[in-house]
C-alpha cells in the first residue's frame, strides 16, 4: 500500500469541508479558492476543482456571479447558498466531533498502573 494514495484519500475525504469553509466570509473566485487551498498545504488543481464547485452548486450550497475584471476576462465569483451556511455549520460540528474523536484513539495511552 502506498502511503500517497491514503494521503490523497484523506485530503479529498475534507475538500468539500474546506472549500465551503474557504467561501463563510465572502465570495471567492476560482484563482482564490486554489490559493487559500495551497496555503493551507491542500494541493489541488483546477481540473479538480471545477466539477466539485459544480457539484456544490447544483447540490444548492453554492451560486455563483460574474464580475468583471480590470485584468482579464469576467470573473465566476462562488458564494454559499443559505442552504451551504446550514450546511457547514452541520459540518464543523461533524469535523469537531470527528477530530476529537481521531484525538482520543491517536493519542498516547496513559500506562496502567500493575
Amino acid at each position: 500500500m502506498k502511503i500517497e494514495n491514503t494521503k490523497a484519500q484523506m485530503r479529498k475525504g475534507v475538500l468539500e469541508y474546506c472549500i465551503l469553509s474557504v467561501l463563510k466570509d465572502e465570495d471567492a473566485y476560482v484563482a482564490e479558492i486554489l490559493s487559500t487551498l495551497k496555503d493551507a498545504k491542500l494541493l489541488v488543481v483546477e481540473g479538480t476543482i471545477y466539477p466539485l464547485l459544480t457539484r456544490l452548486k447544483n447540490a444548492g450550497l453554492l451560486n455563483y456571479r460574474w464580475e468583471e475584471s480590470l485584468s482579464g476576462p469576467p470573473r465566476k465569483y462562488y458564494g454559499l447558498t443559505d442552504t451551504g451556511k446550514l450546511f457547514l455549520n452541520e459540518l464543523n460540528t461533524t469535523w469537531n466531533e470527528l477530530q476529537n474523536a481521531v484525538n482520543i484513539v491517536t493519542s498516547p495511552k496513559p500506562p496502567k498502573d500493575e
